[in-house]
This record gives structure tokens, C-alpha cells and sequence, in this order.
């Protein structure tokens, strides 16, 4: 894979399609293979960039805290190095934080919006739910299967899920732990509530019902907050329902990005 220098680290990419480029932006502690239901579809209208946040994959993992708005300065990093002046911003769970930054630093690098399962501050209707609240206060290694436990609501996707997460705990050494803890620290300290009223692209924000890491109504809060924003929910839908749902997921999001006028 090809790895981009920019903002004094490596972050490792991938190009797959062609058309007008949509750039997607994985969650916490998620590589760019998270984006495996969607590449098969989306390769078919949109050129597509993925990539390892800054602190996972193939990526640096230089000493934290990170910040969400490093990390979108990370990605117009990217996109200025791949030649991309505009394009449209998918990110899910963290990397919709990442995404709010980006549009609301760099309004004229973004065409339209995909906010899915995110928050914009942890207060109020926003932000973890109890039971990820409760999570995060476990031992790294018990943390870690809870919150799998809580991202995917079918079994299989658990069972998978809980598999990938033994092996690469088994392997994390000290550089994937710094990674690890730069991206949560990111998480709980973002916070763009009050600026989201900037936001004058076109927005569409995305969420399982069922989410069970992430409150459902913080997407409700961020839609409210975004001028004429649309909101999509999809029954049922987990953490993870980009995978588990991913037609529906697909369908929704294709469908907001080649309305016209959105």
C-alpha cells in the first residue's frame, strides 16, 4: 500500500474507483478494511480514498493526545497530496467527529456530508451511552470485549469481531497502545457543538437505532444543529450498521449523494 507523508507522519491509503472522489473516514481503533462493505459498491460511481487515521493500521503512531481536528487537518493533508481540491466526506462513529472538523475548518474542500453514528459533544442526549460509559472504565483487555459486545448486534458480526480483537490485542505492542490512547483521547475530548451551525454543506446524518455504543439521539442533536440537514434512521441498526446493515446503509447514503441540490 501507498503511505502519504504529510503533518510530519505516514498515513498509509488507498485509492480504489474512479469519478468525483469520496473520501471515507474510519472510527476508533478502525483500519481502512472497516470500509469493506462499501468499497465493492461505491468503487462503482465514486473514486475512492481510504486510509489508517494517524495511531492505527499502517499508520504513524506518534505519542498522543490526538485531536479530531488533527486528524481532519490529517485528511485535507491527504487530499492535498492526492491533488484532491473537493470531495464528498463519509465518516463513521470517530470519524465522523473527524468529519465535522474538516467541514467546519474547510468548508470549500468538502461537496456533501456523511455524518453516521457520531456525536458532536458527550453531554445530554449526545454522546456514549451508558452501558459504553460503563465500558470504558474496564481493564484495557475486558474494555475491549465489551465494546465489541456492544458495537454488533447479530451474533456473527460479534463472534467475527471478538476473533480480530483477540489476535490484534495479542499483537498490540507499544506503538499501538500510544496509537490506541491518542485516538480515545481524541473522542472524549471532541467537541463541536456550538460551531455546527456553521456547517452550510450539504449534510445527511445516518444511524442505527439500536446503537448501543453510541446514543442514537446524538444524531438527532447534530442534525438539529446543521442547517437543513437531513436525517436517516435505519431500524434496528447497531454500531456497526454499515456492515450489518449494508444495503440499507448503502442505499441511504448513495441516494443523498446523487440527489440533486441534495
Amino acid at each position: 500500500m501507498p503511505a502519504a507523508r504529510v503533518n510530519g507522519i505516514d498515513i498509509d491509503y488507498k485509492v480504489a474507483g474512479q469519478g468525483e472522489p469520496l473520501v471515507m473516514i474510519a472510527g476508533f481503533s478502525a483500519a481502512k478494511s472497516m470500509w469493506s462493505p462499501q468499497v465493492s459498491f461505491f468503487k462503482k460511481h465514486f473514486q475512492l480514498i481510504t486510509f489508517d487515521n494517524r495511531g492505527i493500521g499502517k499508520s504513524s503512531k506518534p505519542a498522543g493526545p490526538y485531536t479530531t481536528r488533527m486528524m481532519a487537518d490529517d485528511t485535507v493533508a491527504l487530499m492535498d497530496y492526492l491533488k484532491i481540491k473537493k470531495a464528498n466526506i463519509l465518516g463513521v462513529s470517530m470519524g465522523g467527529m473527524i468529519a465535522q472538523e474538516l467541514a467546519i475548518n474547510y468548508p470549500d474542500r468538502v461537496s456533501r456530508l456523511v455524518l453516521a453514528c457520531t456525536y458532536s459533544c458527550r453531554e445530554g442526549d449526545s454522546g456514549d451511552t451508558p452501558e459504553q460509559a460503563g465500558a470504558s472504565k474496564l481493564s484495557a483487555a475486558k474494555m475491549a470485549g465489551a465494546m465489541i459486545d456492544l458495537a454488533a448486534n447479530k451474533p456473527f458480526y460479534r463472534l467475527t469481531l471478538g476473533f480480530i480483537a483477540k489476535i490484534s490485542l495479542r499483537f498490540l505492542n507499544a506503538s499501538g497502545r500510544t496509537g490506541i490512547e491518542g485516538q480515545s483521547a481524541a473522542c472524549f475530548a471532541h467537541n463541536t457543538l456550538d460551531r455546527l451551525p456553521s456547517i452550510q454543506t450539504p449534510t445527511l446524518v445516518i444511524v442505527g437505532t439500536s446503537d448501543r455504543l453510541i446514543k442514537p439521539s446524538s444524531s438527532d442533536v447534530i442534525a438539529g444543529k446543521i442547517p437543513h440537514a437531513k436525517l436517516a434512521k435505519v431500524e434496528g441498526g447497531s454500531h456497526m450498521f454499515s456492515a450489518e446493515c449494508k444495503k440499507e446503509f448503502n442505499a441511504k447514503v448513495l441516494n443523498f449523494l446523487q440527489s440533486p441540490g441534495a
